[in-house]
């Protein structure tokens, strides 16, 4: 049996998998053999589906019956259930992001278990129907493919289009980019079925890239379970082109997803996963990123001994020179891994350090979104030191920040700002700041998941419905 992740046992999962794959059978053989020993035919192999994607996990009759087929302890199966109820998603959360975080949840461990395993790409149906927007909106005019006269190999111009997209993504929000960045990523996934073995070879890593970006781009933009289904089909094609570093970053940045979300237990889990997986393969920045996705959700779970020796080990790593990363971690340089420390003492509760290591980025001109969530941490940190008109003012700031980036998650942080102002509401200082928060609610974004027939603002608050997930509240 493979190893487990780094903090913990397998889930179970992953754990029922292999012990499925142990005695040769498939989904069905399995099924046929719990049905025959219990005497109960009604199971069938896509319950068996259903448990080893851990959308559902067994109570303990089934339980007792797999211990028996698969000659395995109960207790392991018992344990390995109770961990994956117990990261399982809040009642309150939506159904559709529910499956797809249990599925990723999944899915990184069997990565883990062999970065190398060439595990099936398959796309989910979101992403392998016709190129089209969803939700009323329209991403706008896609660029043209490659006319057959002027030979590209495979993949070449949809790392054109990456580059671009990356770059737009500094400057506007996902609910502007996402629908492009699906459209991208259905674009590669038409053209893998119709690529020989060598464009096979060149084109999965850019799909890779192409989910890590859509998925990226459907966090911002307010829709989960878009997200993380992009994270599963990347996870899939990253380890199916033998990249183990890029499956590490795709990992870390559905852990920042779950982060922000309200689930920092999962955060934590599949960071430390990320971590683990990728590390002997690497760079020097990638590490340092991955460490500080350990730190926030280790702080966020109040985990704080974990979260500072995830720092330290952060800051030994390092940014590589200049050059040295890959282009997917372009944007990634000491001044981003300082603002990152700063927001997880913020989150640790440790605010006196982080004026300075924030106060740059958040009062960065041209790039509106990261400001944004920059600032609405720094904003936190005012208030956890009692400076409750710098808390009003950064904040404030960070809200004009939000509107002009168009990224619902940037409101994340801002929100937790007004929940913090609540006790101090009699203060001039504060009335002026929600004096600013009403007159702007116009025209604050509003995310993807909110309807069809909207447009990139909407009417209503600050706090969209989301199902229950809040809204991520970090970039980096």
């Amino acid at each position: 049996m493979a190893s487990p992740p780094p903090d913990g046992p397998l889930l179970f999962g992953p754990l029922l998998t292999q012990l499925r794959l142990a005695r040769g059978w498939s989904q069905r053989g399995l099924a046929a053999e719990l049905c025959a020993a219990a005497g109960i035919p009604t199971l069938s192999r896509h319950e068996v589906s259903r448990w080893e994607r851990q959308v559902r996990v067994p109570g303990d009759f089934w339980l007792r019956w797999l211990a028996v087929v698969l000659a395995a302890p109960v207790e392991l199966l018992a344990d390995a259930a109770t961990r994956a109820r117990r990261l399982a998603p809040s009642a309150t959360g939506p159904t559709s992001a529910g499956r797809s975080r249990a599925a990723l949840l999944a899915l990184a461990q069997r990565w883990y278990a062999d970065p190398h395993a060439p595990l099936l790409v398959t796309a989910p149906g979101r992403f392998a129907g016709p190129s089209r927007s969803g939700g009323g909106y329209d991403p706008g005019p896609t660029p043209p493919i490659p006319s057959a006269d002027v030979p590209r190999p495979p993949g070449q111009a949809y790392a054109v289009d990456l580059a671009g997209l990356r770059r737009l993504d500094d400057l506007a929000g996902g609910v502007d980019l996402a629908p492009l960045g699906t459209d991208r990523l259905r674009r590669a996934v038409r053209s893998l079925p119709r690529s020989g073995p060598a464009g096979r070879r060149r084109l999965l890593p850019l799909l890779a890239e192409s989910a890590q970006l859509a998925g990226w781009l459907a966090a911002d933009a307010g829709d989960p379970a878009g997200a993380l289904d992009a994270y599963r089909l990347g996870l899939r094609a990253a380890a199916a082109a033998g990249e183990p570093a890029l499956a590490g970053h795709i990992l870390g940045s559905a852990s920042h997803l779950l982060a922000g979300a309200g689930d920092p237990e999962g955060a934590l889990l599949l960071a430390r996963t990320a971590y683990a997986g990728s590390r002997q393969w690497a760079s020097a920045g990638l590490r340092a990123l991955l460490l500080h996705r350990v730190a926030l959700a280790a702080a966020l779970a109040e985990r704080p001994d974990a979260a500072v020796q995830a720092l330290l080990a952060a800051d030994h790593a390092g940014p590589a020179p200049a050059g040295r990363e890959p282009g997917w971690l372009y944007w990634l340089d000491a001044a981003e891994l300082a603002a990152m420390t700063g927001r997880t003492l913020v989150a640790l509760g440790r605010p006196r350090r982080a004026e300075a290591l924030l106060g740059g980025a958040a009062r960065e001109s041209g790039r509106p979104r990261r400001a944004a969530v920059y600032g609405g941490w720094l904003a936190r940190g005012y208030l956890q030191l009692g400076e409750v008109e710098l808390a009003c003012e950064t904040a404030g700031n960070a809200l004009v920040d939000a509107v002009r980036a168009g990224s619902p998650r940037a409101l994340a942080q801002l929100a937790e700002v007004r929940r913090g102002l609540a006790a101090h509401r009699r203060a001039p200082a504060v009335r002026r700041h929600m004096a600013l928060v009403t007159a702007a609610r116009p025209y604050l974004p509003r995310p993807l998941s909110s309807g069809p027939g909207r447009g990139r603002y909407g009417r209503g608050g600050a706090q969209p419905d989301t199902g229950g997930y809040r809204m991520p509240d970090r970039t980096g």
